[in-house]
């Protein structure tokens, strides 16, 4: 499968954030890069998403079924307010909604989001080995740099954001491109994710996926491992899935 890399963003934090005199990823034959998505992936904040479309919707007249819960995470903004547009049949518009949303988790998030269980370990280790770390996220730049600063300084040396990207999860592009700009190839790179659609982007990249299903369950596959938690990944398990593999 092939795919355009788009040009990089001319955001300060954004997809041309690669520390200067970084180590290139190529020093490491086996594991080149580590890319992670954010949300429901390091940090616990997939309840705070739902909660806040819950409250917009409630506001606008409408109750969200729970069932749609597994339907809108994961994905990129404009296809989960999309689908709550016309399951509900509110009465705005898919920009207005965005707007809302994103407003509303922030107020939601605070200055602070809680860590999932071995995320911080796992940043920590990764650093200590200066193996190259991308976060690639469908969540819009507004909503990462707000939460950017509960991983501490300088914890990636990349970060891609869904409303950078001409076609963000479940296409490879956001993936495709965090590798061009580490210079990786995506067969020596592992992807961390929490869901189906995260999942279906690395793999349709090529990377090397770690599954740790934090809303709907994810089936084991060839070239996927499923994991309970990020407490059962360290930099020995994301080396042998790629070398396994080989």
């Amino acid at each position: 499968m092939t795919s355009t890399v788009p040009a990089p963003s001319t955001h300060p934090q954004a997809l041309n954030s690669v520390r200067a005199g970084e180590t290139p990823p190529a020093e490491d034959p086996a594991l080149q890069a580590v890319f992670l998505d954010m949300d429901g992936t390091l940090v616990d904040t997939e309840g705070f998403w739902w909660d806040a479309e819950k409250a917009v919707f409630a506001e606008l007249g409408h109750q969200l079924d729970e069932a749609w819960r597994e339907v809108v995470v994961g994905g990129p903004m404009t296809r989960s307010a999309g689908f709550l547009i016309e399951s509900t049949g509110a009465d705005i518009t898919l920009p207005e909604l965005t707007v809302l949303l994103n407003d509303r988790f922030e107020a939601r998030i605070g200055s602070r989001v809680p860590l999932m269980p071995g995320a911080a370990r796992l940043l920590a280790e990764l650093r200590s080995y200066d193996i190259p770390m991308a976060l690639v996220s469908a969540s819009h730049r507004r909503i990462i740099d707000r939460i950017l600063p509960s991983f501490g300084p300088d914890a990636f040396a990349l970060t891609v954001a869904g409303d950078e990207i001409a076609r963000t999860k479940p296409h490879p592009d956001p993936y495709l491109h965090a590798a061009a700009r580490l210079g990786a190839d995506p067969a020596r790179c592992a992807v961390v994710e929490d869901t189906a659609t995260g999942v279906a982007a690395a793999e349709a990249a090529g990377c090397r996926v770690v599954a740790v299903p934090s809303v709907a369950p994810i089936a084991p596959a060839d070239g996927r491992v499923v994991v309970a938690s990020l407490e059962e990944v360290d930099l020995a398990f994301l080396r042998t899935l790629i070398t396994g593999m080989n």
